[in-house]
């Protein structure tokens, strides 16, 4: 699985401490890492939590990654962002008992994290426990089990709605304000991770020409 890590602009200071938490977990598990940053607080290219939700949808539309992992200060507003992107489904998981449910019974594609708001002694472990438990386990599986065709049929039921309500990734790049995206896909690894693993060529020759 490719995983792309995205934190923005007032989390970026955390950045080194979140990467490492993932790579510790996914790593050993066979997965690989993509950080798109923000590195550091003094980055050139500054991430809100909206270029968040727009970079998630990119990644994920165009196959350059598998899962997404952001987040902000409580989460809240990198999660909204991301579930606004057509086919990104993403929870808000602030504790591993967050992170195992959300992963057996919704089996989204991203999660949220809050970075500030109870982010204090040994949160790095918290970080830990909880990537381990949305990567550890196949995804889907149910929780309670004896539920788990239920949830799946509404995970299906959901998917449905949110395409018939969202527009095609490529027509929201067109139509969404160009220098918003222009700004969110300005990270300086952006252009190395991204186009090595898209697997969309309409929407890599598109971000091209507006990163051109």
């Amino acid at each position: 699985m490719k995983i792309a890590l995205i934190t923005e602009n007032s989390q970026a200071a955390k950045n080194s401490i979140i990467n490492d938490a993932l790579i510790a977990v996914a790593e050993p598990l066979g997965h690989q890492v993509f950080n798109y940053g923000m590195y550091t607080a003094e980055d050139s290219a500054s991430l809100t939590y909206v270029m968040n939700g727009l970079l998630a949808g990119i990644l994920l539309n165009s196959k350059a990654a598998d899962f997404v992992v952001t987040g902000c200060g409580t989460g809240m507003g990198s999660m909204l962002a991301c579930n606004a992107m057509p086919g990104v489904f993403c929870g808000l998981v602030i504790d591993p008992t967050d992170a195992f449910l959300f992963s057996q019974i919704n089996d989204g594609n991203a999660m949220s994290m809050p970075y500030a708001k109870g982010f204090g002694w040994a949160a790095e472990l918290n970080l830990q426990d909880c990537y381990r438990k949305i990567f550890e386990n196949e995804g889907g599986a149910g929780y309670p089990k004896e539920r788990a065709h239920f949830m799946a049929a509404n995970r299906g039921i959901l998917k449905d709605v949110k395409a018939a309500s969202c527009r095609d990734m490529l027509t929201v790049l067109k139509t969404v304000d160009q220098d918003l995206l222009k700004a969110a896909i300005a990270g300086e690894r952006f252009a190395e991770y991204f186009y090595a693993n898209s697997q969309d060529e309409e929407m890599s020759a598109y971000l091209r020409s507006v990163a051109a």
